[in-house]
């Protein structure tokens, strides 16, 4: 829907209910989603750049305030999407704006800096535990793990290590099964 400053990005909403009036003009009452930097705790460093909450502030705007189609996923539809366009968003929480309160009040953490994913950001998979991480808290650069083939992390890697020293062999090289890793943008 198109914000009165013409310099912001459109507001989304879900359209709930079209409905006319007696002089025809044609209303509109939505369902806001906000961009976290317009909840009461702000942006945070996982939150995506295409990331929305659906809110539970409801409104009635006049049909003409409606610029065009967005498709709003679910995270984990939004994940798997091959190429990503312009009118591609995501949705993970909902948001109550009178409080700030967000449903649900915790998702699951990744990597040693324990941050919920963020599908803009590379993260790396171990062969070993099937732990998600960040190429920088692995003490690798983005292009290195563009590069990587396998990777093990410091704790299993370790592991594999006191294992050799404790004369438990470890199976062959050719037998490790390389999962894909996440590679987006």
């Amino acid at each position: 829907m198109r914000p009165s400053d013409t310099g912001k990005p459109p507001y989304v909403a879900r359209i709930e209910k079209i409905e006319s009036d007696a002089r025809n003009n044609v209303k509109v009452r939505v369902r806001w989603y906000y961009r976290p930097e317009e909840s009461i705790g702000g942006r945070r460093q996982f939150h995506g750049a295409k990331e929305l909450f659906l809110s539970d502030h409801f409104d009635v705007q006049s049909a003409h305030t409606i610029e065009g189609k967005c498709i709003v996923h679910s995270f984990k539809n939004y994940t798997k999407l091959e190429n990503v366009g312009a009118e591609d968003y995501y949705c993970r929480f909902e948001y109550k704006a009178a409080t700030g309160a967000f449903i649900p009040d915790r998702v699951a953490v990744y990597c040693k800096c324990e941050m919920p994913y963020n599908p803009d950001d590379l993260m790396v998979q171990c062969e070993g535990c099937k732990d998600w991480y960040h190429p920088a808290c692995v003490g690798m650069t983005i292009e290195e793990a563009k590069k990587l083939e396998h990777f093990v992390c410091s704790e299993c890697s370790d592991d594999e290590v006191k294992r050799a020293e404790n004369g438990f062999s470890s199976s062959p090289a050719a037998e490790v099964k390389v999962d894909s890793k996440r590679r987006k943008r």
